[in-house]
Formats: structure tokens, C-alpha cells, sequence
């Protein structure tokens, strides 16, 4: 016996920045992705799966914990007489926990270009994948900002012009699908939350922005096209034809756009009527 919508009872938050997608939204979740891997197939970007975790010891090369140590979520465990404790009803709030040496993804990119290390590009490599991100905000607010949130990138490693071509081709398209949805989109320099706003990459950032967002009408930053320079490469000995490769990715904040859309369409059941016309407009 199926169960219809209409059957299913209220779903509330578990707690701050955490929701469950009602059976309407998460359908329109998935089909504004669907959306999105159309830039993947225009730039031939394969599909992968990127890791649950990633080592801490990883990211301390790529300066993370200098820039975000505000964002990183930890990944702990119970053992030895703490696992006793739980068996016998005792409080898990109350219990010690051990660190593992992994963090919760707060971007899709890294497990990718960690996954890269050492690797050899030729003249360019892209891929492709959708993660569930967390983050540790001093505050959440809906759809707009989630303590875990699924993030779509699309992410090119090669030359210095392969990634000014990636980017321009991923601005067109966001411009151009959210003018298809009705979403009314301002493009401007991101403003990275640095821990250390007044670090050299802080100050390079201001200097010469290498990310740049796309907000919807209340400001919402839904997309982003991201210049990385060589910084990976060099970090992580990806090469491209023997030198330190550049990179650049485009990310879609999933939940971000669910909310971007409903906000213009009214509700959840017209923004999914709109996306489902563009989906099968672009078939």
C-alpha cells in the first residue's frame, strides 16, 4: 500500500539549521539539480562521489585551519569505557569523545582535489559531484544557512586559460538557467568569511577577487564561480603538462536555490511546476 503526501504528518526541524525536505521540496531539490549537471554535460565533466570525510592533516596543506577554523566540523567517536556508559542508559551529552583526525566536508571541492594529489592533468581535467556540506555558522536561518546543506560543483584543473573558459562558460549558464527559472540574480565579489580578515589572503582576496557570487533578491548567495590560481596545484602536486596546475570550480548551494526559487514562484508547488517546464524545454 503506497502512502500519499497528503498522508504524511508535518516534518519538523530536528533542531537549529537542520531540516527535512518535505516530499514537494526535495522533488525540487533534485530536479534543480538535475539542472545544474547540464553544465557538467556542456563542459564534459564526469560524474564522481567524493568521501564522507577528510583527513584533517590534508587540509592543514591547503591552509584551511589558517583561513576556516570557524566553519570546520569534527568528526568524534565514543570507545573503551565510554561505550559501557552508553550501554548502560548513561547520557551521551556527558561522555567523552575521541577525535578521529577527519572533518566533515564544508565543500565538495576538497575531497576532489585531495582525492588529485600528484596527479597529472595534461592540458585539463574536469569532474563533477553534488556533497552534503556542514558548516559551524554563529547563526542558521531556513534554507539560506544549514549546519549540512548539499553542494554541486563542477571543477576544472589544467591552465591558467582553461579555467578563465571554465568560468566564463559557468557564469553564462547560471545567468542564463536562473533567467529561465524567473530567479533575478546580482553578480558581485564574494566576501569569504576569514577568520583572520586581516591575512594576506584576506587582503589578496580584496585586492583581486578570485570568487564571485551569485545572490537572489534577498541576498541569498545561491551560486559561486571560484579562481583558485595555481594554489592547489602547488600544494598538492597536481601538475598540468609539468607545471603547477590551475583551478577553478563552479559550485550551486542546493538548498539555497529551493529557497531562491520558492521565493520568487510563491510557493513550493509553482517553483517545481517552473523548474519541470525548464528541465523539459532543455531535453
Amino acid at each position: 500500500m503506497s502512502t500519499r503526501t497528503a498522508d504524511l504528518p508535518p516534518l519538523r526541524e530536528p533542531g537549529p539549521g537542520l531540516v527535512v525536505l518535505d516530499p514537494t521540496r526535495a522533488a525540487l531539490l533534485t530536479e534543480l539539480d538535475t539542472l545544474f549537471t547540464g553544465l557538467a554535460e556542456q563542459l564534459h565533466a564526469p560524474a564522481v562521489i567524493g568521501p564522507p570525510l577528510l583527513p584533517a592533516e590534508g587540509l592543514a596543506k591547503l591552509d584551511y585551519f589558517r583561513n576556516f577554523p570557524h566553519l570546520g566540523v569534527a568528526a568524534a567517536r565514543y570507545q573503551g569505557d565510554t561505550l559501557d556508559a552508553l550501554a548502560a542508559g548513561q547520557d551521551p551529552a556527558e561522555q567523552d569523545v575521541h577525535p578521529t583526525g577527519y572533518l566533515l566536508p564544508s565543500a565538495t571541492c576538497y575531497g576532489l582535489l585531495l582525492s588529485l594529489a600528484g596527479a597529472e592533468v595534461g592540458d585539463g581535467q574536469r569532474v563533477t559531484a553534488i556533497g552534503r556540506c556542514f558548516r559551524n555558522e554563529d547563526h542558521y536561518d531556513g534554507l539560506r544557512r544549514l549546519w549540512g546543506f548539499h553542494m554541486r560543483e563542477v571543477l576544472y584543473l589544467g591552465t591558467p586559460d582553461g579555467v578563465r573558459d571554465h568560468l566564463a562558460r559557468s557564469k553564462e549558464f547560471v545567468l542564463d538557467l536562473a533567467a529561465a527559472l524567473g530567479i533575478a540574480l546580482d553578480y558581485q565579489p564574494a566576501n569569504d568569511p576569514f577568520y583572520d580578515r586581516t591575512g594576506s589572503r584576506a587582503k589578496l582576496m580584496a585586492l583581486d577577487p578570485v570568487k564571485y557570487e551569485f545572490l537572489a533578491a534577498d541576498g541569498t548567495a545561491i551560486a559561486s564561480v571560484n579562481r583558485h590560481r595555481n594554489f592547489f596545484g602547488d600544494r598538492l602536486g597536481i601538475t598540468s603538462d609539468g607545471q603547477a596546475a590551475h583551478s577553478g570550480c563552479t559550485a550551486f548551494g542546493a538548498e539555497r536555490w529551493v529557497h531562491a526559487a520558492i521565493l520568487t514562484h510563491g510557493s513550493a508547488g509553482a517553483a517545481l511546476d517552473r523548474v519541470r517546464e525548464v528541465r523539459d524545454a532543455r531535453r
